[in-house]
């Protein structure tokens, strides 16, 4: 763990007493149960001092936590699992916590974000000029018969580098014309 129970609440303290789902009641829980269950850390003078409904809840959970520091080791350790049994999704939302949780999985992917989508480095020029030979491809096997002299051949060459069934299909075009 490396850390103290200590330190940990020390790094703890500003996210506890941000956090909302420590409300009233539930401060009152972990007062109660140090009270009761350890008196040595927490006497009843001062849970009735932590527990003045005066106070907002905030504030209060503060001076305990600074209490708590304060009184040494056992407390703190004796705070987290009281946090534990009474609020345990706070519990496991704790900064020191994620961070142990994630320095600990051995199965965790390190979090490498990629981009979604990668696309060629070659810019929009590039693209046009992809963009344009495929029309002209297109325009002159529209055109091909009609208007453009030895397109077909043409059409013929451009199969070289293609695969087998465009291949096929472009020099079946090629033949066909030359039947006519």
């Amino acid at each position: 763990m490396g850390d103290s129970f200590r330190e940990q609440l020390i790094e703890d303290s500003a996210f506890l007493r941000a956090d909302r789902r420590l409300d009233t009641e539930l401060a009152d829980k972990l007062i109660l149960q140090l009270n009761r269950i350890y008196p040595q850390i927490l006497t009843d003078k001062e849970a009735t001092k932590f527990r003045n409904l005066d106070v907002p809840t905030s504030v209060r959970l503060g001076e305990l936590l600074t209490h708590l520091q304060e009184k040494g080791e056992e407390a703190c350790r004796e705070f987290y699992r009281a946090l534990h049994l009474h609020v345990e999704e706070v519990y496991y939302s704790l900064p020191t916590r994620l961070r142990l949780r994630d320095s600990m999985d051995p199965l965790a992917i390190p979090h490498v974000y990629k981009q979604r989508y990668v696309l060629n480095d070659r810019g929009p020029f590039f693209f046009l000029g992809c963009f344009g030979f495929a029309v002209g491809v297109a325009l002159l096997y529209y055109y091909s018969e009609a208007k453009v002299s030895g397109g077909s051949r043409a059409l013929g060459m451009a199969a070289l580098g293609l695969k087998r069934k465009a291949q096929e299909v472009l020099i079946w075009y090629t033949e066909e014309s030359f039947m006519k």
